[in-house]
């Protein structure tokens, strides 16, 4: 079912709408993807709710189309105009496919989809704070995804773990499922970077949200103990501060930490490159993730990771090798990585640097996962041929 709309200047291949919870999200983690559907022929829809990316995705070639939503938000009133809303987009654009990431554009796209009879090939990049409640949200989360999935062709996962539970508590079935190593990496853009010269200093960073799910106050606990011993060590801390999610850190708490030295705040950034090659190491001690970008990026940069042994992050490093793995919900453990990567020599840590490179290289390639999606729409969503 193609659709007559221009691309490039010529006739489309097909229409592609990729719905996701922030413009920010589609430029910086789906930007390869949307550039390279368009390079083929696609006429690529963003739907998600404005922001000071919007105009950077129309100059690559995407449209744009505004999504009035709530991340964070639960009431019974709110979801079901979301849902809505995303049916009323679709049915204005009808596309020839929707591609679906993060977790209300997952649920409430694959249930407006499916009532319009259009294809919907969600990614599950995560779990979600609910998921991992073992509240009765979590009861919910499962219901709603096994309703909202029953009829994707494809269903991909970034890592194996979340692909089994989806399969053992029956949200999804065995022909559904695909696999994609995250949302790969630019190798050009994110191009290996020297270490930064001698300096009395060690620095590690963090980049993230601020939110307890990322193991935010885990690492500040072991910042503390690892200063009182290497007080030349730097706690840099990269992101916004995550106010649309449950799990999110007041702004005054982290004020606190900075007032007390022992972390330094150097908010959000579009550009995370010269962040990354002027640390040491970078670490994200998350409960769980899909497939964590920031040690994604960082080692193709050729930086250390220290991350948490957990789904995700286990997945993206080899440990021992790119990466120094600690207990999850743990600051002793984490403190103890930390002072273990600053007992290093200077050749075992770009030892560990070319490692995570290697690994990117081989498995992380940002082609690998277009062309898993070029697969998913032209194959399994049978977005028809020109």
């Amino acid at each position: 079912m193609t659709h007559a709309c221009k691309a490039m200047g010529g006739q489309a291949r097909g229409h592609i709408v990729v719905t996701v919870n922030t413009s920010w999200n589609v430029y910086n983690f789906r930007r390869g993807l949307v550039s390279a559907l368009i390079a083929r022929g696609y006429h690529v829809t963003a739907l998600a709710p404005n922001d000071h990316t919007t105009e950077k995705l129309s100059l690559l070639g995407c449209d744009t189309r505004h999504l009035e939503m709530n991340a964070k938000g639960l009431s019974v009133v709110g979801e079901a105009a979301l849902l809505w809303s995303v049916r009323r987009h679709l049915k204005a654009l009808r596309p020839d496919a929707v591609l679906g990431f993060t977790i209300k554009n997952n649920l409430y796209g694959a249930l407006a989809a499916r009532t319009l009879g259009i294809p919907f090939i969600p990614t599950v990049t995560g779990l979600g704070t609910a998921f991992l409640s073992g509240s009765t949200l979590q009861g919910i989360a499962q219901t709603l995804y096994r309703l909202a999935f029953r009829r994707c062709p494809v269903v991909i996962f970034q890592n194996a773990a979340d692909r089994d539970l989806f399969l053992e508590r029956g949200l999804v079935r065995p022909h559904q499922v695909a696999m994609s190593p995250g949302s790969g990496v630019d190798l050009d853009h994110f191009s290996p970077r020297p270490a930064p010269e001698a300096r009395d200093r060690t620095v590690f960073l963090f980049i993230g949200r601020m939110l307890a799910d990322k193991g935010v106050r885990e690492l500040v606990e072991a910042a503390r103990h690892v200063r009182a011993r290497h007080p030349d060590c730097e706690f840099r801390f990269l992101g916004p501060m995550g106010k649309d999610n449950r799990s999110a850190i007041p702004d005054a708490e982290v004020r606190g930490w900075v007032d007390e030295g022992t972390i330094t705040y150097l908010g959000p950034t579009d550009d995370v490159r010269p962040h990354i090659a002027d640390a040491d190491c970078v670490v994200l001690p998350s409960y769980r993730e899909g497939s964590p970008r920031t040690l994604i990026e960082a080692a193709a940069m050729t930086r250390p990771v220290i991350t948490t042994d957990v789904p995700g992050c286990r997945d993206v490093v080899d440990p021992g090798k790119s990466a120094l793995l600690c207990r999850v919900r743990d600051q002793e453990a984490l403190a103890d990585a930390l002072n273990r990567f600053l007992a290093l020599t200077h050749e075992e840590k770009h030892a560990m640097g070319a490692a995570g490179r290697a690994k990117m290289e081989r498995e992380y390639d940002q082609r690998i996962v277009v062309s898993r999606y070029l697969w998913a729409i032209e194959e399994t969503a049978a977005v028809a041929e020109p």
